[in-house]
């Protein structure tokens, strides 16, 4: 077998068992990670109450955790073009799980926005490791779906997390009920761990590292539960990359129109996508609408999330990724406003609804559209890179966004936030690649060699 590439050798398996267990263990680690994600959003007005919040203080409470993301972001993915995406993923769940359940116990503000901060650094690290991650482990036909049914999973978080505030926080068994969700949102180290050893390396990274004979063993594994050998099927291709790519890479002439493509899209992506669901609890409040009766739309809007992830499924192989992202940013930012001019609870409930059911039909061609347009040796650095400056976004985001809507409104804020979906739509509908369905060393051909012999564009 030393004639066949790896990467050949994984595109054309069908889905195994094996695929099937990697793809609910990385589901079950965004589980959590995106409930950490929301907990200062949901609980936004609770813990104002909670700690006497000043109006100063409350933007830097909300966007705490979202700047140790976009350190995290930064560093953990870097760690893992090093030490590989296995063992990154699980130091950034012990991370983001230690902050997370001290900031159960939590005194005065200055601590829970201390802690809230650790908490980022893991938390920031996880979506683009995963994203990493199943693009190298699932075949390229398949790669689209297997990751929308991982965030499928993981997007599940949000109106669980919501049906758990509406019924703890109003609760005091031992402690303020707020105070649960926090320890709920650490376990998820603990199941992963559990987990852990159905978790292998990445075929792809350990080759890029010269470790051939253990890829080639994690990819006998991987046929074995597909049920298929390399002799089973004729090889389509034969890409191998380069067992070393500079960082530089990103700012090629290859490559530097996708990294300033991605760049501004997470710049912008933050205020659609953590817009609504980190302030809409303080939106429903500036209408006038009580906590509790606010976590009930919150929650029934939520159920947007996995939803609309679950309706992805079916169109993120058959639309081109570019495409699925400009039409769901349309949808965000028509139903971002609509829902900022409601004032009746079944249109505030329905507008909230169907834009979370958009924007996870958004992050979910976007979470695989990021990892599949770099190198296997900088994957995990530019996608965590690029997401960083998303995470930077989100921290700043409350001090953008929240001065609109004291002084103009729901209405106003949304429609700020409708003008960063237009620039999305046209910042990738012209400069995105189209990837849907191409193996990842096909569209990263230019800094890879095909057949001993450097390719040309």
């Amino acid at each position: 077998m030393a004639d066949v590439a790896i990467a050949a050798r994984m595109n054309q398996l069908p889905i195994g068992s094996m695929h099937r267990k990697i793809t609910a263990i990385i589901g079950i680690s965004l589980f959590f990670d995106l409930f950490d994600v929301f907990l200062a959003g949901v609980l936004g007005t609770v813990l104002t109450k909670e700690f006497h919040i000043s109006g100063a203080a409350q933007p830097l409470l909300l966007g705490s955790a979202f700047l140790g993301m976009f350190l995290g972001a930064i560093a953990l993915n870097g760690l893992a073009d090093r030490i590989g995406r296995r063992r990154a993923i699980l130091f950034v769940l012990v991370v983001y799980s230690l902050f997370t359940f001290l900031g159960a116990f939590s005194s005065n503000v200055a601590f829970l926005i201390v802690m809230r901060f650790l908490a980022g650094l893991g938390i920031g690290g996880l979506p683009p490791l995963a994203d990493t991650y199943l693009s190298e482990m699932i075949p390229a036909a398949h790669r689209g779906r297997m990751t929308a049914w991982a965030y499928t999973l993981g997007f599940c978080a949000m109106p669980i997390e919501g049906f758990l505030a509406r019924w703890l926080v109003p609760t005091h068994y031992g402690m303020a009920g707020w105070r649960w969700l926090f320890i709920v949102g650490s376990l998820g180290a603990i199941v992963v761990w559990l987990l852990q050893h159905h978790l292998p390396e990445s075929p792809r990274w350990l080759e890029s590292m010269g470790r051939v004979e253990e890829a080639r063993a994690i990819v006998s594994k991987l046929e074995a539960s597909a049920g298929q050998t390399v002799a089973a099927q004729p090889v389509r291709d034969t890409w191998v990359e380069p067992q070393k790519v500079p960082l530089s890479t990103l700012f090629s002439a290859d490559f530097a129109k996708r990294t300033v493509m991605l760049w501004i899209f997470q710049i912008l992506q933050t205020f659609g996508y953590y817009g609504f669901g980190t302030l809409v609890p303080l939106v429903l409040a500036s209408k006038g609408i009580t906590v509790t009766s606010s976590l009930t739309y919150l929650t029934l809007s939520f159920l947007g999330y996995p939803f609309g992830s679950l309706l992805s499924l079916p169109v993120i192989e058959r639309i081109q990724r570019k495409w699925l992202i400009v039409l769901s940013a349309l949808c965000m930012a028509v139903f971002g406003i609509l829902f900022g001019m409601s004032t009746a609870p079944g249109l505030i409930t329905a507008f909230g609804f169907l834009y979370t059911l958009s924007s996870n039909i958004f992050s979910n061609a976007f979470h695989v559209f990021q990892a599949e347009i770099y190198p296997t040796a900088i994957r995990a650095t530019a996608a965590g890179s690029a997401y960083s400056l998303s995470r930077l976004m989100s921290g700043l985001m409350p001090f953008l966004l929240l001065p609109v809507l004291k002084a103009h409104g729901a209405t106003a804020m949304f429609a700020v936030v409708a003008c960063a979906m237009v620039l999305i739509m046209i910042d990738v509908g012209a400069l995105g690649p189209r990837t849907s369905g191409r193996a990842l060393e096909e569209m990263n051909e230019s800094v890879i060699v095909h057949a001993g012999s450097p390719l040309n564009g």
